[in-house]
């Protein structure tokens, strides 16, 4: 594996436990020897994770849009930071960059890009491992969600063989690292069952010309 994507808050306004984990993260991960691909700011726990994965000797990948670029206060420390006008483009470099996925606690981004990551596992739209880091319990009611999704049967529960829950970073990061490949049959990690095959052509109903 050569890069994680992480995805966090830029909150500043946090407990320092939130702190503390996410500088593990960073540590934890250029220990591996592995890149940090991530949303490029230079605050919260973003800042935490990319300065002390960098501390440690690891490289750094951020991705960014120029409307946020001040706001996160870009972190100007990265190996490389590429600057898009889009979040839309952003999600999909953030994706495409990395070869699994670690979701530390965050606000509605966080949220936003787990979900959509997951959906694109889900979809067979990527292959890549999705792993939580779920600290002090912060994501719980995430867990909640999902599980009383599919006890009223919106979700399959095969859906949560595509990633990890775990409060120790280090068992996460391990996990991603060796997660067992999945097969994704429709019929078990599909609501509807199946993946909806494309129309096919309509028929050509060209009337034949006169003669012919």
């Amino acid at each position: 594996m050569k890069a994680i994507t992480v995805y966090c808050a830029s909150s500043t306004n946090l407990a320092v436990e939130f702190a503390d984990t996410a500088r593990r993260v960073g540590e934890l991960i250029a220990d591996r020897g592995i890149d940090l691909v991530y949303g490029g700011g230079g605050i919260g726990l973003m800042g935490e994770v990319a300065r002390s994965l960098h501390a440690r000797g690891g490289r750094v990948t951020g991705i960014i849009t120029k409307h946020l670029l001040d706001q996160e206060q870009g972190w100007d420390g990265c190996d490389e930071l590429r600057v898009v006008e889009t979040m839309r483009e952003r999600k999909r470099l953030l994706v495409e960059l990395g070869d699994a996925f670690l979701v530390l606690p965050g606000g509605l981004g966080t949220y936003e890009e787990f979900f959509e990551t997951l959906v694109g596992r889900q979809l067979r739209e990527h292959a890549k491992p999705i792993g939580i880091v779920n600290d002090a319990g912060y994501f719980d009611p995430l867990v909640a969600m999902i599980e009383h999704g599919i006890e009223h049967r919106f979700i399959k529960p095969a859906v949560k063989e595509l990633f990890t829950v775990d409060p120790d970073p280090s068992v996460v990061i391990d996990w991603l690292l060796d997660a067992p490949p999945v097969e994704i049959d429709p019929q078990r990690f599909l609501p509807m069952g199946r993946i909806p095959e494309p129309p096919d052509e309509p028929p050509d109903e060209t009337p034949d010309e006169p003669g012919a």
